[in-house]
């Protein structure tokens, strides 16, 4: 299907773009358009202007800043841009070895084409509850970086998934970067479920671990994929495997509640039950790898 006719623009800076969204009352931004371009197609939303952000410097890019106020982790910080690629993230050595639960869940990420199209933004202020970064951006506290016609503000991912693709961006403002806190000394690992390549992840749990004098988790972070409207963080059993040993049974049992309070879809590829019932069993795998990685 061809998408309604729509104003089209191309900003070169966020100024630019914010003045954009600020003279429209139905404009849409455009990042990899791995997720818009489709709704598009199907006219299931058709907005008056897209305002496209892939051309704006400031919004590409890998960076260190000091580590500080809520992102202090011992290792200062990651600043990631919000229109910086996939496969931007795959290809460095930093993602890789301080933030590596983020890479293991890009590296799963739909196929070579969308990766190096989609954007780590472009699926956070989407916020698919079925997209891989959101629980990743939970369990590494990640702080979303947004700016608007008042100046930049940063939200702890904890308070950014408020609904079913709704964020705390507002219809005026910008998602310009995202921070993640790094924590030298930590294992992760992303667990994720699919029943054919390249689809969306049926459930996905990603795990941080920090040990003890390498035998008892000393503190644990867990993030829910497609368990919810919005991306999860099990609390619960985050506390719960504090000072257990990283055996089998042991996490096995901190990892049974750990779809307490959620609640999952009930679709083609399994329903809710089945889901919860994933959901604890990959807790384990991935609580299990984290800890042997830490």
């Amino acid at each position: 299907m061809i998408p309604a006719p729509f104003e089209y623009a191309r900003p070169t800076s966020v100024d630019e773009a914010l003045g954009l969204l600020a003279g429209s009352d139905d404009a849409k931004v455009i990042a990899g358009g791995q997720s818009l371009l489709p709704v598009l197609r199907m006219r299931l939303n058709a907005p008056e202007l897209v305002v496209d952000i892939g051309r704006i410097p400031a919004l590409h890019g890998i960076r260190d800043v000091a580590g500080g106020g809520a992102v202090a982790g011992g290792g200062g910080a990651i600043e990631i841009g919000a229109m910086t690629p996939y496969h931007e993230l795959l290809a460095s050595d930093e993602i890789r070895t301080e933030l590596g639960l983020l890479h293991d869940a890009v590296a799963s990420v739909g196929d070579p084409q969308i990766r190096h199209r989609g954007t780590l933004g472009g699926s956070l202020a989407h916020a698919d509850p079925a997209g891989d970064c959101g629980a990743v951006a939970l369990a590494l506290e990640a702080e979303m970086v947004i700016a608007g016609p008042a100046g930049e503000r940063v939200v702890p991912a904890a308070d950014f998934f408020q609904d079913l693709f709704t964020t705390a961006v507002g219809e005026d403002e910008l998602l310009v970067a995202v921070r993640f806190p790094v924590h030298p000394g930590w294992g992760s690992r992303y667990e994720k479920f699919v029943r054919t390549a390249q689809q969306w992840p049926i459930v996905a749990v990603g795990a941080c671990v920090h040990m003890a004098d390498g035998k008892t988790i000393s503190a644990a972070r867990i993030g829910l994929t497609n368990m919810g409207p919005t991306p999860l963080r099990a609390r619960a059993v985050e506390e719960a495997l504090v000072g257990v040993e990283p055996t089998a049974q042991a996490v096995g049992a901190a990892c049974a509640a750990v779809a307490d309070g959620t609640s999952p879809p009930s679709d083609l590829n399994g329903d809710a039950d089945y889901r919860r019932h994933l959901a604890t069993v990959l807790a384990r795998r991935a609580v299990l790898a984290a800890a042997g990685a830490a």
